[in-house]
């Protein structure tokens, strides 16, 4: 029964991991905007893009069928008081890489397609579409503008053992909290485990994540108020916190604490408030807000 019971525990686990990774891939301000656009009375399922790797094509692409149709791409650099300039879109075909045509028997991307200027690493465009129809002209996104973000490549050996461990930790996380509330002694290694996981993944290859996307290791406090590292940072400490407060006595409530604390942070879209290029100063702001703050203390002191 007690056996039964452990199996119910980690499959609750496993679906409310899920379910948080799930939200993850489809919240945060860099993946794409989704919406229904009609065009020629046919109904097109529309993604904007909002993250741009410097290793791949610079460009905005509306996959449209309808070669009749006429679109313009209108840009700026985000948060900048420049004139909008104009990026036509073209229809073309391109080949698409190998994984694609291995994994989906895919040959070609086909579409409409604008080129936009790459940009440093955290630097950001802005961006509405100006499509024209049998039915006449209109603009997409002129009130809100999309926002794209650059971001330097991240090596696969890299980035999947990254995700891989976080995507652990969470799961052990979620375990060790439901057994704790159910008093079952295994909290007390599954706590462990997490943290192990959850520094091996978010405090050491998070920040080499960070360093190869945005020239920086850590971004966080004391160094700045960048949020992906700021809520990692939090959840390590309940995390530590439980697994010391365990360690001669039995103190689930700490464990329970620490693996709601990490599913919060886990509900707070992804590079929310991250790192963003000042073109002005030509520094990475938000997550070097304070050293920037400080060095202008020290200029007018």
């Amino acid at each position: 029964m007690k056996f039964f019971k452990i199996i119910i525990l980690w499959f609750v686990a496993i679906i409310i991991t899920i379910g948080a990774a799930l939200y993850q891939r489809t919240t945060g301000p860099t993946y794409p905007k989704k919406m229904d656009l009609k065009v020629n009375d046919s109904i097109y399922d529309i993604k904007l893009i909002r993250s741009l790797d410097l290793s791949e094509r610079s460009q905005v692409k509306l996959k449209i069928s309808d070669t009749t149709v006429k679109a313009t791409l209108w840009f700026k650099r985000f948060k900048s008081d420049e004139d909008y300039q104009m990026s036509p879109f073209s229809y073309r075909i391109y080949p698409v890489n190998s994984l694609l045509m291995n994994k989906f028997g895919i040959t070609e991307e086909e579409g409409f397609f604008a080129d936009v200027p790459p940009q440093p690493p955290a630097g950001k465009l802005q961006y509405f579409i100006e499509l024209t129809d049998s039915k006449g002209s209109a603009f997409l996104m002129k009130e809100t503008p999309v926002v794209i973000r650059f971001k330097g490549s991240v090596p696969s050996y890299v980035l999947v053992p990254h995700i891989l461990l976080m995507f652990l930790a969470m799961l052990f996380s979620t375990a060790a909290g439901l057994m704790s509330i159910f008093k079952y002694p295994s909290y007390k290694k599954y706590g462990l485990i997490t943290l192990v996981l959850f520094i091996a993944g978010g405090m050491i290859l998070g920040p080499v994540v960070q360093k190869f996307a945005f020239g920086e290791f850590w971004t966080g406090i004391p160094f700045g108020w960048d949020l992906t590292d700021n809520k990692t940072l939090i959840a390590l400490i309940f995390w530590i916190l439980a697994v010391f407060m365990n360690r001669k006595t039995n103190k689930p409530a700490y464990t329970a604490l620490a693996a709601i604390v990490l599913l919060l942070v886990y509900s707070i879209p992804h590079s929310m408030f991250g790192s963003e290029l000042d073109y002005s100063s030509g520094q990475v702001i938000q997550g070097l807000v304070l050293l920037t703050l400080f060095r202008n203390y020290r200029k007018i002191s």
